[in-house]
């Protein structure tokens, strides 16, 4: 234990100071604890974005019983007068080249300090700001401290940091304890600023600050002091004594730590460098080695004990020859504990849950608006008084009236409100689907009592957990920036996500700042993942599906990590060290936080002008729910916007309505789509598409694997595509339960059910169990006395492995089960425990029955359009595809017997388009790579074009949006063929002279054509090459002459699209080719492969030798005999030259 008594009042980590603090705050409380310590601050700079780990360690240490004080706080970026600054940010920014820069560097919820700029004076009055340590002395100081940096990352307040000055600090002062902090603090910045103009120049400036901090905080304001090497830090002390002394200010001694303990030094100054090294700071990436120990640095920033400050004074001040009062200092250090322990108040944030109030009616309560609103929904579907809705209805409003959720109901209600003003919302996805109430309200669109879907998989009335309503929209970033415009960004907020350093950049930056050669790092990440991938599955018997290797498993698996780690140790160290600390801060893809006056009880912060919140909410960090926040998941299905587009196609086509409004969209929707009025029977949409394989954008069924287990499993209802969904993931998979499921669909008279109950529940997955909520419901019905929550109790159980609490409410439960099944169902103990090893064998692959459900609606949906409409599913599906996959797309497109109109720069619009005769799909200018809608709107303005200087000449169109790279991907996609005249030798010639050197004038384009006719034309393999990678299009006739076609069908040689195992021979064409690795490290070629039917295939060549000269030729047709296996597919064996013959060589 310290024999002086000391509190760390100014603490920074990786939560809040990116690039400068390292470790999460748990590290550093952890250490000061262990260190003597018994109360720690937490102060990261401009944000309290740490606050949540703070919070909940804290938590943590109070039930393992150590006695341990979190102090809330934050180094605020301060400035006297954010209005005087703002009228010089106004001036430099009339600027243009000024404005510019300053236009990069907007608001970011990641704020990386720049350690050496804030030691100086800083002459750039757009990054002027001083630092200000403010700590939080009760709830009260802490709300305000909230609304304070909230304030901060107002744009007006904003220019790379966020700044708070005197006027905002009086507003919002009460119940804060502030100090001058560092080298980079309040007093420093008068140092700094006036160190040339003499002492009397400093002391009047850190006078005219003090007197205004005095009047605002009273004896709440402090100097601080700190103990470091560094010469200037001891006049700026000396300064400071002296000025607080003539004014009655207290002293503090801060350590001001930087790192959680002694030895994480060096990575701290490594984790430095990398930050300035991505943000193109050579200087700070590239400045020689790191320094040998930490004396070279001058400073010791860990979480120190009162007697090693005590040290650190002496150590420091001797080094610089200063002289100090020992028991000025003593008493500077005494006084943090005073402050710490007397001062501000021992407490936790308030975490009541917070949800709005404005969605309850006026003279209503939550619960009885919830409850008005059910009835009139069941009412408005005739299910009011129908058996079993009422009871289930009361069931579920109860529950979430106990639990306390109402106003989370009515949030979400009107949520769907405005979403389904604007566009069109998914049937309902996760376990939120099995609620009647969430039904009731139009939140989802599936009676969840036809399908057996249950409310306690959604919200336990034991459970603690908030409830979790994720919801699809077409387009999440119009629905939150409408809610925000609606509502105010003081109510709804973005929830920010925490990018991390992850293995492989952090090998790349650590090895490229020892000098390690590019060649030798590249050549290991890019084996590691493979290596760690085939061996962390095999260890976890995952034989098929995407897999990620840990961290750890990547270590583990991958030998020429291993070797490389081997060889470089301190690259090693580094890697371990930094892994998981903070890079970067992004935006979760659909969370929002909804609550009235956020900025009163979380700190929000900005990035690129969005309100965010400070902490995060996902799969792997849980901060929200703790601190009293819902997280509404507002997320976007891009089904949803191919589902609008058809509609639009089908209402243009089909009903005479030129130019579709969404309202009409909707009505359409509502009245043919529906899960309500959809004929989910249809058995012709069953057959064409999930038995006979009409694959175009299905969704959930885009996979080759998908496609195949469908064709076999042969749906004829929703729940049938439900089980195939839910079996076609890795763990199912893994374990055989898809083909089992195809047989017991084959012979379904063979399945054995254990009893009455276990057919009731599981004949409808003919005897399997997929659904999680199987397990749950045969534990309701076959134990004795145990609850349907219970049920989904034990679901989750069933996962957890150990002897903790998990595992005394698992052997309760099984006692409940076993007496069911042996008492009342009269079932044999062997019988009893054979179908508990199978709820557990399950629990770990079972899927979310309501989730599964629902989605399948979606995938029904897409189904039917393309039943139905053939042609506007295409041509919504071909608009939705993204640019990877859009050579595919158009593959499909053809497979189905459409034809391609190619682009025109005269007829081609902004999407894909139909023919009057519906067989032809114009394909729209938007589909070229690299081209966007600003340059269409210049072709839309100055078309028709007769001749190439109509286009290039045009006095209506901007040429700034024309660019040279616009009429280089028009030129070499074919769409500008059409002004391709007699004065051109060809298209190289053409694209040389209108795009190459983009002439300015009519005499420029005249010297071009004739400075390039010797150009030419483009060769075969560049025309083709350009087609397929600009727009997608494959050009079959200028591979495959017609004449070859007919040669290759007279001889029975079928396209492999269409292999005949009996015949063997087949032939392709090579699209794609990928050299890979076997899990014993030999080379084998990875083909994708066309044919005549637009077919995409996948071949996989074992044996090659590469080194003699085994190459495949992309664009050209071959003929091979290969093997087909169900589960691999296509492949070939023995070297290219044997096992491939190129037909243009005959």
């Amino acid at each position: 234990m310290s024999k002086i008594p000391f509190v760390g009042l100014h603490a920074h980590s990786v939560a809040g100071s990116i690039f400068d603090g390292l470790g999460y705050p748990g590290e550093h409380m952890d250490f000061a604890y262990e260190n003597g310590m018994d109360a720690l601050a937490l102060t990261d700079h401009g944000n309290m974005n740490g606050l949540s780990w703070q919070v909940l360690h804290a938590k943590k240490m109070h039930a393992d019983g150590k006695d341990f004080k979190p102090i809330y706080g934050c180094e605020a970026y301060f400035i006297p007068s954010i209005e005087g600054w703002r009228e010089e940010y106004e001036r430099v920014m009339q600027d243009k080249k000024a404005a510019r820069a300053a236009k990069k560097d907007k608001t970011s919820g990641a704020t990386v300090e720049d350690e050496e700029l804030s030691k100086k004076a800083t002459r750039n009055i757009l990054n002027r700001r001083r630092h200000l340590v403010l700590l939080a002395q009760n709830q009260k100081g802490l709300n305000n401290l909230f609304k304070l940096i909230s304030e901060s990352y107002r744009s007006e307040n904003f220019y790379r940091y966020p700044r708070i000055d005197f006027d905002l600090l009086e507003k919002y002062g009460e119940g804060i304890i502030a100090s001058s902090a560092c080298l980079g603090g309040v007093y420093a910045g008068c140092y700094w600023e006036h160190r040339e103009d003499g002492e009397q120049a400093v002391l009047r400036s850190m006078r005219t600050i003090t007197e205004r901090f005095v009047s605002i905080l009273g004896d709440r304001w402090y100097g601080e002091l700190q103990w470091n090497n560094i010469p200037e830090q001891h006049e700026l002390n000396k300064y400071i004594i002296q000025v607080c002394k003539e004014f009655g200010v207290d002293l503090i001694s801060t350590a001001d730590s930087h790192y959680p303990n002694p030895d994480a030094w060096k990575d701290r100054e490594l984790y430095k460098r990398l930050g300035w090294l991505g943000k193109g700071r050579s200087s700070w990436g590239n400045d020689g080695e790191l320094p040998v120990d930490v004396d070279e640095i001058g400073y010791e920033l860990y979480p120190k004990n009162g007697d090693q400050m005590w040290q650190s004074y002496k150590k420091y001040s001797e080094q610089a020859g200063v002289k100090y009062s020992d028991q000025l200092v003593y008493d500077s250090l005494a006084t943090t504990h005073y402050i710490a322990h007397e001062r501000i108040e021992s407490f936790m944030p308030d975490n009541t849950v917070r949800l709005p109030d404005f969605v309850i009616p006026a003279g209503e309560t939550a619960d009885s608006a919830l409850r008005k609103f059910c009835f009139e929904g069941l009412r408005e579907r005739d299910l009011h008084g129908v058996k079993g809705y009422t009871d289930r209805i009361e069931h579920e409003l109860s529950v979430i009236s106990n639990r306390g959720f109402s106003k989370y109901f009515l949030t979400m209600r009107k949520i769907s409100e405005i979403a389904n003003q604007m566009m069109l919302t998914g049937p309902g996805r996760g376990s939120a689907a099995g609620s009647l109430v969430a039904y009731s309200l139009g939140i989802t669109q599936v009676d969840p009592l036809k399908y057996g879907l249950q409310f306690a998989r959604f919200l336990r009335a034991d459970a603690t957990d908030y409830p979790d309503i994720d919801y699809d929209v077409s387009d999440p970033m119009a629905l939150k920036e409408r809610l925000v415009k609606e509502w105010g960004d003081n109510v709804v907020a973005p929830i920010s996500n925490w990018n991390t350093l992850q293995l492989k950049s952090l090998i790349k930056d650590i090895s490229k700042l020892y000098g390690i050669p590019f060649v030798e790092v590249n050549s290991v990440t890019g084996k590691m993942m493979h290596e760690a991938t085939s061996a962390a599955k095999k260890a976890h018997g995952i034989k098929s599906g995407v897999y990620t290797p840990t961290f750890d498993e990547v270590k583990q698996y991958s030998s020429t990590l291993q070797s490389f780690l081997g060889k470089y140790p301190d690259v090693a160290t580094h890697v371990d060290s930094l892994y998981g600390q903070v890079r970067s801060c992004s935006r979760h893809a659909g969370g929002v936080v909804i609550a009235e006056e956020l900025d009163l009880h979380m700190p929000l912060i900005s990035s690129k002008n969005v309100r965010q919140t400070p902490w995060s909410e996902g799969q792997n960090v849980r901060h929200l729910e703790p601190m009293g926040f819902i997280k509404y998941d507002i997320l976007g299905l891009s089904t949803l916007r191919m589902i609008e587009d058809a509609i639009r196609h089908v209402l243009k086509r089909n009903h005479g309505i030129s130019e579709p409004t969404f309202r009409q969209v909707k009505e359409y929707y509502d009245k043919h789509l529906h899960p309500d009025v959809l004929d989910l029977n249809d058995q012709g949409v069953y057959k064409s598409i999930f038995h006979d394989g009409e694959w175009a954008g299905t969704f959930q069924f885009t996979e080759t694997g998908a496609q195949r287990l469908s064709q076999q499993v042969r749906p004829t209802k929703i729940i049938d595509i439900a089980a195939t969904t839910s079996t076609y993931r890795p763990g199912p998979l893994a374990a055989g339960v898809d083909q089992e499921l195809v047989q017991a669909r084959k012979a379904p008279g063979l399945v054995k059910y254990v009893n009455a109950v276990h057919r009731e529940v599981t004949e409808e997955t003919n005897g399997f169990l997929i659904f999680q909520e199987q397990i749950s419901e045969l534990a309701h019905k076959l134990g004795k006395d145990l609850t349907l929550d219970e049920g989904n109790m034990l679901r989750k159980v069933l996962t957890k492995k150990g002897t903790g609490k998990e595992d005394k409410v698992k052997k309760a439960l099984y006692k409940k089960f076993m007496d069911g099944c042996l008492l009342l169902h009269n079932m044999r103990a062997e019988e009893a425990q054979r179908l508990w090893d199978t709820f557990e064998y399950f629990s770990g692959y079972g899927f979310n029955k309501s989730h599964a459900v629902f989605y399948s609606m979606v995938s029904f949906q897409c189904a039917w359009l393309f039943k139905y409409y053939p042609e506007c599913w295409m041509a919504a599906f071909l608009d939705r595809e993204p640019e990877t996959r859009k050579e595919r797309a158009i593959s499909v497109a053809k497979q189905f017997g459409f034809k391609i109109q190619p682009l025109n720069i005269n007829t081609s619009g902004r999407f894909w388009q139909i023919s009057d005769d519906g067989k032809t799909l114009i394909q729209p200018l938007t589909s070229i790579k690299g081209f966007g809608d600003a340059a269409i709107d210049q072709i839309f303005i100055g078309r028709p074009f007769h001749k190439i200087e109509d286009f290039l000449f045009n006095e209506d169109m901007r040429y700034s949006k024309l660019n040279k790279k616009v009429l280089d991907v028009l030129a070499r996609s074919g769409a500008l063929n059409e002004l391709v005249d007699e004065r051109f030798s060809g298209l190289k010639h053409f694209w040389s002279a209108i795009a190459v050197d983009r002439p300015r004038k009519q005499k420029n384009l005249e010297e071009n054509i004739v400075k390039y006719r010797p150009e030419g034309d483009f060769t075969l393999q560049e025309k083709i090459h350009f087609l397929t990678e600009l727009t997608g299009q494959f050009p079959l006739s200028w591979v495959v002459s017609q004449d070859k076609l007919n040669k290759l069908e007279d001889m029975r040689i079928p396209p492999i699209s269409e292999y005949d195992k009996r015949l063997g021979l087949t032939w392709c064409i090579p699209r794609n080719i990928v050299v890979r690795k076997t899990s014993t490290g030999k080379d084998f070629l990875q083909v994708d492969v066309t044919d005549s039917n637009s077919a995409s295939i996948r071949i996989r060549c074992w044996g090659v030798d590469l080194l003699m000269g085994d190459v495949l030729e992309v664009n050209k047709p071959y003929l091979i005999r290969p093997k087909y296996d169900q589960q691999w597919g296509f492949s070939t064996r023995g070297r290219i030259t044997t096992a491939w013959k190129c037909l243009s060589e005959e």
